[in-house]
């Protein structure tokens, strides 16, 4: 069973990297996997929920008023905290009502937010995450009713999302046309820099976290320096969008430009080769790259 479950992840995530005109839109019977889709969507719900929570409990009311943030702010923020309890409340009775055991929260370190700025700035990166997530999950779900679900929360998410970004950070609230769709591997990554320890009894999720990656911020030369515990020479830097992927070769001081038209969060990962996204090519990452420009701009 396990060896046919990673088959399917394996599938899913090339063929989410595939650049759209090269998909096969005749798609093999898919096998039922649904507990594991909806446990690995529980992890990442367990993990958002707990990070409101953590920073409503840190920064109260006058600390988002010191931070010069409007008082309305920090109240969006409890109703986004409340949306994802009810994400994890749902989930777990949609899985305990299959007969599927539920994953439980782990621990956390949540020690990048470091103020109410931080706080956003973070809140913002996992919203972004949990749009790709659940993008990139839904081909893997065979039951209507839960991809309906899955239909629901992606809207939610992205409208968290969008909040943060335009309400809260003045910027862009819908930089692309199409949000990136990300595997299940990719994602995990991505959250396991906040994951500390889970329960052993939790139920075993076919997922590996790659090596972390990271990203500088946008230089003013449309660069960011790529690093990781290792040498980048000779790797290239795979940018990921929905269209595709493109790979620039990755500079001996890390130094990549980032293609243009990528514009709000994105992602890219460290690669052995150009060649499309697998994981047997993957050396760390994805990290994520934000090109940022503000609401009232024109990027194009």
């Amino acid at each position: 069973m396990r060896t046919g479950i990673l088959a399917t992840l394996a599938t899913a995530s090339l063929v989410a990297a595939a650049p759209l005109a090269k998909r096969n839109n005749t798609a093999p019977a898919k096998e039922n996997i649904d507990a594991v889709v909806l446990n690995f969507a529980l992890t990442l719900e367990h993990l958002e929920a707990a990070f409101y929570k953590k920073g409503l409990e840190t920064f109260s009311a006058d600390d988002f008023a010191s931070a010069d943030f409007p008082d309305w702010v920090r109240y969006r923020l409890s109703e986004i905290s409340s949306h994802e309890s009810a994400h994890v409340k749902f989930l777990t009775g949609a899985l305990e009502a299959a007969g599927a055991k539920a994953a439980a929260a782990c621990t956390y370190d949540f020690s990048l937010a470091t103020s109410p700025a931080a706080f956003i700035a973070v809140a913002q990166q996992l919203e972004g995450v949990g749009v790709s997530a659940y993008a990139g999950a839904a081909k893997l779900i065979t039951n209507p009713d839960y991809l309906t679900y899955a239909a629901d929360v992606l809207a939610v998410e992205a409208r968290h999302s969008a909040w943060i970004r335009g309400g809260a950070q003045n910027g862009d609230s819908f930089p692309q046309a199409f949000d990136t769709n990300l595997g299940i591997n990719e994602v995990y990554t991505l959250a396991a820099q906040f994951i500390k320890e889970c329960p052993s009894d939790n139920p075993a999720l076919p997922v590996k976290a790659f090596p972390t990656l990271k990203a500088s911020a946008l230089s003013e030369d449309g660069k960011v320096t790529l690093s990781y515990d290792g040498d980048v020479s000779g790797k290239f830097a795979l940018f990921l969008m929905a269209t595709g992927q493109t790979a620039v070769a990755v500079g001996s001081d890390g130094s990549v430009a980032v293609p243009e038209g990528m514009y709000g969060q994105q992602y890219v990962i460290l690669a052995s080769s150009n060649a499309t996204l697998s994981d047997d090519i993957v050396v760390a990452g994805p990290a994520i790259v934000e090109v940022p420009f503000q609401a009232t701009e024109v990027p194009y």
